[in-house]
């Protein structure tokens, strides 16, 4: 024991004569972001390397009143300079241009060399939404090439399927058409391909105004073999704050995953990240196969303490990075109210977190829960940014849907960064205007803005909708063959196929199949009055000439009986004529 005690004391002496000096500082880069896990090389050290903590600090005991530091990060210029040992340094490094395009705001949809007005909307709640901007008809002739993301989200139809059942008006920034558009499941995936896209268009009469048209643009993603699918490393990351502690919480997001556990194989794997007061890691990561242990782990769940998102989320990419499959399908599904309540908070500061998580080939997939006090914009950003995608769980057979019926369209990516560009000819359309895909406030002011790309899973199918207004000489009974020839439409699609750096590029021509929306595909219909029920919801100024009983007559003419999801349709679309004329009752007998 006395020889041991002499060693430490001699170490400690020792170190004392070697390292007089103590170089303490912190990494941060342009945006003044902390950077953690920065690899740290000092000159006196030699290739011994250090690194930077969670709040981007970092202390090396030196010999050397002056040293060289050097400063590695996948993403960022090396910095490489002299310091003073005994003065605290606040370095700071330069993103490189790939990264720094990750931080730039983006946008859902684009019109080349179009300067958008803003519009505001305004609904008292302590529930967030990102401020949208409605798309406005755009003139053919000055602007003929607009494009948007292809958004596979659904998390908005759920959402405003809460509200209407509570009986309550739903924010009109929380609908967003394209994404209640993307929930039905219309049955007609016919696209056996593995690596391409399939897409069709048809053009119609427009119900709400006779003189105009509708383009459908049906996309339909490549599917690939199910007995094939890779290996899925799943990292849970699960809110168990306080304010999870509801019945429709934690309850609900455990019960979903429990459904999802009981797919998945023994290949797969599962590790569980809980942050509630503290973070930690509740499973490590474990065979698909075991099932009890993982279920056991998210029985053992207890919701309680602060919401220290920001810390969770580090905690949760590090892990997911050490348990990294490189030949599988590697993704963090986030469950939350959105409620961050420590550390870094706004959409601003979560959106630069997550963007540094991004170029590590790790997907994100967020599950909103909750209400009063649920966060939409804070999960939208995080979805977007983090590559990936998100849903909102207002029930158990939402919670099936999402994480059992449509696992591998969720979990699977065929195509990433995926958008369609549009070019119409002025000769035959006048003016156009995309229905949904609108872009945040906030991105439309920022003169650097992209559009961005989206994330496009196995199987999954996507409609789009243009309202067109023809030229003149454009009647509705002119001959397909006139307009094919000088070109109605021409799209491009393009995206990336999964570890891939280069874009794969789609031509389709649009010819002008045009017919009467009542002699129209059922689907065609319903999409329609989908659209319609959307704008009502919005209380878009495009919503003129209508009521929630004729999108109801549209609807259930068009639905099909056997089909939950559009017979379910219905009944809200009931409610909310209830909902919305009710208000206006009250307002009439509070005059009197």
């Amino acid at each position: 024991m006395k020889q041991l005690a002499l060693a430490i004391l001699l170490l400690y002496f020792s170190q004392d004569i070697t390292a007089q000096y103590y170089l303490r500082g912190e990494v941060r880069d342009e945006k003044n972001n902390i950077l953690q896990n920065v690899r740290i090389l000092l000159c006196s050290k030699g290739t011994y390397p250090f690194t930077s903590g969670n709040s981007g600090s970092f202390g090396i005991p030196t010999s050397r009143a002056i040293d060289t530091i050097t400063l590695l990060l996948d993403g960022y210029e090396t910095l490489r300079t002299a310091v003073e040992t005994n003065k605290f340094q606040r370095l700071v490094m330069k993103m490189l241009p790939a990264t720094a395009s990750l931080y730039k705001h983006r946008l859902a949809s684009f019109t080349k060399n179009l300067i958008n007005q803003d519009q505001h909307y305004n609904f008292s709640t302590n529930e967030s939404y990102n401020n949208q901007v409605e798309n406005e008809f755009i003139e053919t002739s000055t602007f003929s090439e607009t494009g948007f993301a292809l958004n596979i989200d659904r998390a908005s139809y759920s959402n405003i399927r809460r509200f209407l059942n509570m009986g309550y008006r739903v924010p009109p920034d929380a609908v967003r058409i394209e994404e209640m558009l993307n929930y039905f499941d219309f049955g007609n995936n016919t696209n056996t391909s593995t690596n391409s896209f399939t897409c069709t268009t048809e053009v119609t009469s427009t119900p709400w105004n006779r003189e105009n048209q509708l383009l459908f643009v049906h996309l339909q993603a490549p599917k690939l073999n199910l007995e094939q699918l890779p290996p899925t490393n799943l990292i849970f990351l699960i809110d168990v704050s306080g304010s999870m502690d509801k019945p429709n919480r934690l309850p609900l997001v455990k019960s979903g995953l429990k459904l999802l556990v009981q797919n998945l194989r023994d290949k797969d794997s599962v590790a569980i990240v809980i942050y509630g007061g503290d973070v930690g890691v509740l499973l490590q990561p474990t065979s698909g196969g075991d099932k009890n242990k993982i279920n056991s782990a998210i029985e053992n769940m207890v919701a309680s303490g602060s919401t220290p998102g920001e810390a969770a989320i580090r905690m949760t990419y590090k892990l997911a990075a050490k348990a990294f499959n490189k030949n599988g399908n590697n993704r963090v599904i986030l469950a939350t109210d959105g409620d961050f309540n420590v550390g870094q908070t706004t959409e601003k500061e979560l959106e630069d977190l997550i963007v540094q998580q991004r170029q590590s080939g790790i997907f994100l997939t967020c599950l909103g829960v909750g209400m009063g006090n649920y966060k939409d914009s804070k999960l939208e950003t995080l979805a977007k940014k983090g590559n990936g995608n998100f849903a909102y769980l207002d029930n158990l057979q939402e919670a099936e849907k999402v994480l059992v019926k449509e696992f591998t369209k969720t979990m699977y990516a065929v195509a990433n960064d995926a958008f369609l560009s549009i070019q119409f000819n002025p000769t035959f359309v006048k003016e156009y205007r995309l229905i949904g895909f609108d872009n945040k406030s906030d991105a439309l002011n920022d003169s650097s803005s992209e559009l961005e790309g989206g994330e496009v899973g196995t199987g999954h199918d996507l409609t789009a909708v243009f309202e067109i207004k023809p030229n003149e000489k454009v009647s509705n009974n002119v001959a397909d063959s006139i307009i094919t020839i000088g070109k109605y439409a021409m799209m491009k699609l393009q995206y990336k196929l999964p570890g891939a750096s280069e874009y794969t590029t789609q031509t389709i021509k649009v010819p002008f199949n045009y017919g009467r929306i009542e002699a129209a595909q059922p689907d065609l219909r319903f999409t329609t009055a989908v659209i319609m029920f959307g704008e009502l919801l919005k209380q878009s100024k495009f919503a003129q000439g209508y009521t929630f009983t004729d999108v109801w007559n549209l609807a259930a003419a068009a639905a099909d009986k056997t089909d939950y999801a559009q017979t379910e349709f219905l009944t809200l679309v009931e409610k909310a004529r209830k909902i919305y004329s009710g208000d206006k009752k009250k307002k009439k007998g509070s005059e009197e």
